[in-house]
C-alpha cells in the first residue's frame, strides 16, 4: 500500500462515523482534501495523481465512508476555481463547494448562443466595485437550487468575439436573478432558463482577466467534456450526476441534499446511474434473463456491441486520465469520448426497449425495472446535446485529429458589436 493509501486509510478510521450527519461528515471529508484528492493543496485537495485518487477512494469505499457531494459544482466550477481563481477567491468560494453546502449551475449557453458560444450577448458592464449583468441563459441544470453560478458575459463589443468575455461568478439568490425551470419529456425539471435584469457582481468574483475569461471557461468545458464522455457507462453516472438527473421514475431535479440527515443511512442508497455505473458490463448478464431471451443470438449480438462500445469509451477515459497525469490538457480525446458516450446511450435505448417489447410502452412503475429503459429513451437525446452538441464534437475531431481544413469562419477577427448575431440582427 502506497503512502497516501496508508495516510487515507488511518484518517478514514479516525474520522467515519456513519452516526454523523450528513452535513458534518462533508465538513470533515471537503476540508481534509481526501474528498477531491487530485484538486490543489491550496485548493481543499491534496495534489494527488489519478492513481492516488483512486487508491484514496477504494480505502474510503473500503472503509464504508459516504462520498463528497457531486454536481457542476465539484465536477466543473471547483476545478476551475482552483485553477484559475485567486488564493482570496479559492478560500471564499471552495468552502461551501466542498463540503455540499452551496450547489452550484453552469450559466453559458444561450437562445442563439449554444454551439458557438462566444456569440453570447448577455452584458455585464462595470459599476465601480460591480459589474451590472443583463441577459438570458438557457439549458441551466439545478439553477433552481443554486447558491452560486458560474457565468460568462460580454464586457468588451469592440473586440473579437472570443477576447471581449469575462468569466464570473455570481450569487443567485438576488432579486435580479429569475429562474424558470423548462419542463421535460421525462417528467423532470432539470434544465433552466435564467434572466437577469441588473443583477450585480462583485468585481472580486471575477475569474481570471477581464475579457479574458475564454480561456477559463474552456477549462470549464473541458471538465464538463471529460465527465460526460471519460469512460464508459461510468461517464453517465457522472454526467448524470452533473446534470441533476437519475435513472428511473419521474425525476424531478436536484434537490438540496439533507445535509440533517444521518450519513450512515445513505451508503450504499445509491440507484439508477449509480448502481448502472457500478455495476457496468455485469448489469447485460442478467437483464436479457428476466425477459427470458439471455440465449437469443440477436440478444447475444446486441450484448457484444454494447460491451464493445463501453470498453471503448473507457480505454479512451484511461488515456486522457494518463495524459492527465503527466500534466498534458484535456484534448481532442474529450470529444471522442463525449462522442462515444451518446452512441452508447442511443444503443442501450434501443437495446433495452427490444427487450421490453410491448411492455417498452409503459412507463414508470408499470414498466419493468421501475421504467429504467423509458427513462433512458427520453433523456437520451440531452447527452447528445449537452457539454457540446455531436456535431460540435464531429468538427473537433475533423480539425484536431484528422487534420481536416476547418470550417470557414469570417467573423473571427472582425468586433462582435459588427457580427450579425442573435438580436443584432
Amino acid at each position: 500500500m502506497s503512502d497516501i493509501a496508508a495516510d487515507a486509510k488511518a484518517w478514514f478510521a479516525d474520522n467515519w462515523d456513519a452516526d454523523l450527519t450528513l452535513g458534518e461528515w462533508w465538513e470533515r471529508l471537503g476540508r481534509s482534501g481526501y474528498g477531491f484528492p487530485t484538486w490543489p493543496a491550496n485548493a481543499f485537495g491534496l495534489g494527488a495523481t489519478g492513481d492516488e485518487a483512486r487508491a484514496i477512494n477504494d480505502v474510503r469505499v473500503e472503509a464504508g465512508a459516504f462520498g463528497p457531494p457531486s454536481g457542476i459544482g465539484p465536477m466543473m466550477a471547483g476545478p476551475t476555481v482552483a485553477e484559475h481563481g485567486m488564493p482570496e477567491q479559492i478560500q471564499r468560494l471552495l468552502p461551501g463547494l466542498v463540503t455540499g453546502r452551496h450547489i452550484w449551475c453552469q450559466l453559458f449557453s444561450e437562445p442563439g448562443s449554444g454551439s458557438d458560444l462566444a456569440s453570447l450577448q448577455t452584458r455585464a458592464v462595470r459599476d465601480g466595485d460591480e459589474w451590472i449583468v443583463n441577459g438570458q441563459k438557457v439549458w441551466t441544470s439545478g439553477a433552481q437550487y443554486s447558491k452560486w453560478g458560474i457565468l460568462i458575459a460580454r464586457t468588451n463589443a469592440d473586440v473579437p468575439k472570443h477576447e471581449g468575455i469575462t468569466y464570473f461568478v455570481i450569487d443567485m439568490e438576488q432579486p435580479g436573478v429569475e429562474v424558470r425551470p423548462l419542463k421535460e419529456m421525462t417528467g423532470g425539471a432539470t434544465f433552466n432558463e435564467v434572466f437577469f435584469s441588473d443583477a450585480r457582481v462583485p468585481h472580486d468574483n471575477v475569474i481570471g482577466d477581464v475579457d479574458r475569461g475564454w480561456s477559463v471557461a474552456v477549462t470549464t468545458l473541458s471538465h464538463e467534456r471529460k465527465n460526460l464522455g471519460g469512460g464508459g457507462i461510468g461517464a453517465m453516472a457522472g454526467g448524470g450526476a452533473m446534470l441533476g438527473i437519475s435513472v428511473g421514475g419521474e425525476g424531478g431535479g436536484p434537490a438540496t441534499p439533507d445535509l440533517s440527515g444521518r450519513v450512515g443511512d445513505l451508503v450504499g442508497a445509491g440507484g439508477g446511474m449509480g448502481a448502472m455505473a457500478s455495476m457496468g458490463a455485469e448489469m447485460f448478464r442478467f437483464i436479457p434473463a428476466m425477459f427470458g431471451k439471455n440465449r437469443d443470438a440477436l440478444v447475444r449480438q446486441d450484448i457484444a456491441r454494447l460491451y464493445t462500445l463501453m470498453e471503448i469509451t473507457r480505454y479512451t477515459g484511461l488515456r486522457s486520465k494518463a495524459a492527465a497525469e503527466m500534466g498534458q490538457a484535456p484534448g481532442p480525446e474529450m470529444s471522442t469520448g463525449k462522442l462515444m458516450i451518446s452512441n452508447l446511450m442511443r444503443t442501450m435505448r434501443d437495446f433495452m426497449l427490444r427487450l421490453e417489447g410491448p411492455s417498452g410502452m409503459l412507463a414508470g412503475a408499470d414498466a419493468p425495472m421501475n421504467g429504467m429503459a423509458q427513462w433512458i429513451a427520453l433523456f437520451s437525446p440531452a447527452i447528445s446535446i449537452a457539454g457540446g452538441t455531436d456535431e460540435i464534437q464531429r468538427n473537433i475531431i475533423g480539425e484536431r485529429v484528422l487534420g481536416l481544413p476547418p470550417e470557414p469562419r469570417p467573423d473571427k477577427d472582425a468586433p462582435f458589436k459588427d457580427l450579425l448575431v442573435g438580436t443584432q440582427r
